[in-house]
């Protein structure tokens, strides 16, 4: 899964004039489409964010299709040269137990993988997942055992020490999906 997606996988940089931040996001087709979570861009400006490849070619968002605060999610796409690697999207219903995979860059430690067990599916179209993701995981991809993104990591408790950690389901953002 990794070698296979980890490509499709970039970072998010981002700046509301005087900090930084930084977050994760992916692709879902092969012309620039991508989702990360809303709040890696909330409050930055626009034209103030880079988008940086695995490759390390760094490239500018291009347009913004959709975004949700409600959902935690934008989709957007990115002004890439060519086309690019992408994760598909799922069709299926995920399941409590089923085997999950996160590609994103926790404290900023880029393209790091990890995996885990989706623990509940909770309401508002929260998946609670035991795979470790942190800092910087935000807009991270969490792929199912068919190799198909059906979340956007999103956040976790930090003082529990049990990996209680969040994705948005991708299900909310397929309707805005072209």
């Amino acid at each position: 899964i990794f070698a296979r997606y980890s490509s499709a996988v970039f970072m998010v940089y981002t700046s509301n004039g005087w900090n930084e931040f930084q977050g994760s996001g992916f692709f879902i087709n092969s012309s620039g489409l991508a989702v990360s979570n809303y709040h890696v861009f909330k409050g930055t400006g626009v034209g103030l964010e880079t988008i940086k490849l695995a490759n390390g070619t760094k490239c500018k968002l291009k347009s913004v299709v959709a975004k949700s605060s409600e959902y935690d999610f934008i989709l957007f796409y990115v002004d890439i040269p060519g086309t690019c690697n992408y994760i598909p999207v799922s069709n299926r219903q995920s399941k409590v137990g089923e085997k999950v995979f996160t590609i994103g860059s926790p404290r900023g430690l880029e393209n790091t993988f990890s995996s885990g067990e989706i623990s509940q599916l909770r309401g508002n179209n929260i998946i609670q997942i035991n795979a470790p993701i942190d800092h910087g995981s935000s807009g991270g991809v969490l792929i199912n055992e068919y190799g198909e993104a059906i979340g956007i990591t999103s956040s976790g408790y930090d003082d529990s020490g049990a990996n209680l950690n969040f994705a948005l389901d991708i299900k909310a953002v397929k309707p805005y999906i072209k």
